[in-house]
């Protein structure tokens, strides 16, 4: 598959050969039993390397796979209130939002309007911004306009 006539060689155990002939490279990889890869295409001459390929590849999905295991996974939290809650109850979801914040979850805060409630937009926010700032967790808001998606308003505080 490699159709230049020069290639610029590396070893199977790393060592720079030089540029060679792509025949007499061939004729070297199949005397150690491995594979001729081109590892740079776009060089003048192309760079080649000596390597078991089946290998490679194996050290490359295993590379990709745990990679990917060490990525942190962010979770939203929900806490919902209502303008009638209860101090105690506030208390409660308080602890719960710090807890989450500190295990590094982001916490969507959400207060919840029904019937008559809807009326009292501006209280219900100023009652959800008390409650973001009773947070005692070291955080700021991901988003600092709150959303208002019909009968909810909603701030995501994260660390």
């Amino acid at each position: 598959m490699i159709r230049v006539p020069l290639v610029f060689l590396i070893d199977e155990t790393g060592k720079k050969v030089g540029e060679i002939e792509t025949d007499k490279a061939l004729m070297m990889a199949e005397d150690a039993g491995l594979d001729l890869v081109e590892i740079v295409p776009n060089a003048n001459p192309p760079v080649c390397k000596i390597i078991d390929w089946g290998k490679y590849q194996y050290q490359q999905s295993q590379k990709k796979k745990n990679s990917a295991g060490k990525k942190q996974k962010i979770v939203t939290k929900g806490i919902r209130i209502r303008p009638a809650t209860g101090e105690n109850d506030l208390q409660f979801k308080l602890k719960q939002a710090e807890k989450f914040l500190t295990k590094g979850n982001r916490v969507k805060v959400e207060i919840i309007l029904r019937g008559r409630e809807k009326a009292f937009r501006d209280q219900a926010k100023s009652k959800l911004e008390e409650f973001v700032a009773r947070i005692e967790t070291p955080h700021k808001l991901e988003d600092t306009q709150k959303q208002f998606n019909g009968w909810n308003i909603t701030i995501i505080p994260k660390i």
